[in-house]
């Protein structure tokens, strides 16, 4: 079955200045340009790149030349807005690609490799015969969790009152790095997720995602330490 990768970025980063494109570890093109070298190497049939920023589109138009499967879609700047709605974006994808399947990830996933995208991609085809109808990755939390209103642990299993934190719930936080999906579930649900998705688990160092200027100087360290495309 065909699959697409789609890769969204935008212009006017509000938490890091041009957090896309800024100089990244040795990449000049910045996280960008790591993850589409990361994404050149995917056995996949397509990889959108979608965006309404200048400066991803000129990182983008580099890799063309060596890079046959990356497209490059000007997404129109009220689907690219900090007040964008998702499910607008969601709405908006399945429009851009004909793949059977659809992968989303994201730049600010830099410890991402391309071995993690074939295994996801593997697990996705492998729970599509057991009954899955999605893949969304995640890392485990099995800690004390604490909600205010009840003034309480959330995650105790037993009464307890301050069990192992290997005897609390495993819960799972999504991390926003890959969402694997039928384009028909994007068309007739609305969604980049079924309603029995396979849960893909990515470790903590994996897992890292830059949203704040903290975030990028721990990954940028990270992957300069550990990181593989």
């Amino acid at each position: 079955m065909s699959i697409s990768v789609f890769l969204p970025t935008r212009k006017g980063s509000e938490r890091i200045k041009n957090k896309n494109t800024r100089k990244f570890a040795e990449f000049e093109g910045g996280l960008l340009e790591l993850k589409l070298r990361q994404l050149a190497q995917l056995n996949v049939d397509e990889v959108i790149l979608s965006t309404n920023d200048e400066e991803s589109i000129a990182v983008g138009k580099s890799f063309q030349s060596y890079f046959p499967k990356l497209t490059i879609d000007i997404r129109p700047d009220y689907l690219a807005q900090s007040k964008t709605s998702l499910s607008d974006l969601i709405d908006y994808v399945p429009k851009v690609t004909s793949a059977e399947n659809i992968l989303w990830t994201h730049v600010t996933s830099p410890m991402v490799s391309t071995k993690v995208y074939e295994d996801s991609i593997k697990d996705f085809y492998k729970g599509l015969e057991n009954g899955f109808d999605s893949l969304m990755s995640v890392t485990a939390f099995q800690n004390f969790l604490w909600k205010k209103e009840l003034n309480d642990i959330i995650n105790r299993k037993g009464q307890e009152r301050w069990p192992k934190t290997q005897d609390l719930d495993v819960l799972y936080e999504i991390n926003s790095a890959i969402f694997i999906c039928p384009r028909e579930i994007y068309k007739n649900n609305n969604d980049r997720v079924g309603k029995n998705p396979n849960l893909f688990e990515m470790d903590k160092l994996i897992s890292v995602d830059v949203d704040w200027e903290e975030d990028f100087k721990i990954a940028e360290a990270l992957y300069e330490k550990f990181g593989k495309l």
